[in-house]
């Protein structure tokens, strides 16, 4: 598919530590080869930072800064996250650690709603691009579309609300020169998303592209991200395991190299269209996903849609099943799911060095 966006810039491809994820210290010793290195998405650690927040003794960080450290004992290439914390120096010692540790920085913003809010993303801006992001990611709709809307009207004022959100904030990533990545969240299916970057048509907006999440809406994940891929500014790099239920079928992310997703394919379809696209692990550990796409309601967003779309997803679903028991996080304490998810994480990193060059 062509894209009618200019040819966008990115961070620079960073040299650094491979990141090896065995114990021993010798393991994260530099990276001489340039290769780049993959970095983590904040809610691959979700469920750390709610026991930051509740202060669990088993929480490894509580704010970007910490957050960046531990990623970095690691190996990993660089974050994205928000900044949150106020203090006027945050962001330059945000950039200070990063620079130090050959490590890049994304931000992650909330799009205004009204011109009363532009002041508050002006600033959030102004933090990421000090804290050394030229790259932020933001979400249209936090939930997911299915659960969020009961009819086509809901979903139809939604989308009026996200293309003011939008027009409110691309004057203000061209004043300072920071690309917005926008997530293929569950919200919108590749047709209505690309529809939307067509009629921003800016240099400044362009995708964070999720590798799993449009299977949510009956959308293959290679074609996701071939449809996508142009308008590449950042990515979310996930596996994904599925199984049949009986309203639908059930979605799980899973550690890199666990699921059924064409992982070298993608990154190398990635890395074609945007060669200085960084590679961000979202690896969220939780219960699996139903996805209702057998029921009435799910629907109610998507009553034109064909029903070959459906009937391809639910063949997939049916060749790909995992063999295995989808994670759960349920009935484990804290400190089990602590362990679960670095767990997750650690194995991914391992996976992607070895399989994918990341």
């Amino acid at each position: 598919m062509k894209s009618t966006l200019t040819r966008r810039e990115m961070l620079a491809t960073l040299a650094g530590a491979t990141p090896l994820l065995a114990a021993a210290p010798s393991l994260f010793a530099a990276n001489s080869t340039g290769q780049k290195r993959l970095g983590v998405g904040t809610y691959s650690y979700n469920i750390h930072w709610k026991a930051a927040r509740d202060g669990h003794p088993n929480a490894r960080f509580k704010d970007a800064l910490e957050f960046l450290e531990y990623c970095h004992q690691f190996g990993a290439g660089g974050v994205q996250a928000a900044i949150g914390s106020k203090e006027p120096d945050y962001p330059a010692k945000l950039r200070a650690k990063a620079e130090a540790w050959q490590m890049y920085f994304e931000g992650q913003v909330s799009l205004p709603n009204e011109h009363s809010d532009v002041d508050r993303f002006e600033a959030d801006l102004r933090a990421c691009r000090e804290a050394g992001a030229t790259v932020v990611r933001a979400a249209m709709l936090s939930g997911r579309r299915y659960e969020t809307f009961a009819s086509a009207e809901a979903f139809r004022q939604f989308a009026e609300k996200s293309w003011r959100s939008l027009t409110l904030a691309e004057p203000v990533l061209k004043k300072h020169r920071v690309r917005l990545a926008l997530e293929n969240h569950k919200d919108w299916r590749v047709p209505e998303l690309l529809d939307l970057l067509r009629r921003i048509s800016s240099e400044f907006v362009g995708v964070c592209v999720d590798t799993g999440n449009n299977l949510a809406l009956v959308e293959d994940p290679m074609a996701v991200v071939e449809s996508l891929a142009p308008f590449a500014f950042s990515s979310h790099l996930k596996d994904m395991a599925v199984q049949e239920y009986e309203e639908g079928f059930l979605l799980s992310e899973v550690a890199l190299g666990e699921g059924f997703l064409d992982l070298e394919r993608i990154v190398a379809l990635l890395r074609q269209a945007n060669r200085k696209l960084q590679f961000n692990l979202e690896m969220i550990t939780r219960d699996p996903l139903k996805i209702p796409c057998l029921t009435e309601k799910y629907w109610a967003t998507m009553p034109t849609l064909p029903a070959r779309e459906l009937a391809a997803i639910l063949t997939l679903v049916r060749r790909h099943p995992s063999q295995k028991p989808l994670p759960r996080t349920t009935g484990l304490n804290t400190a089990d799911q602590l362990a679960l998810e670095d767990e997750h994480v650690r194995k991914s990193f391992a996976y992607a060095r070895r399989e994918l060059r990341l």
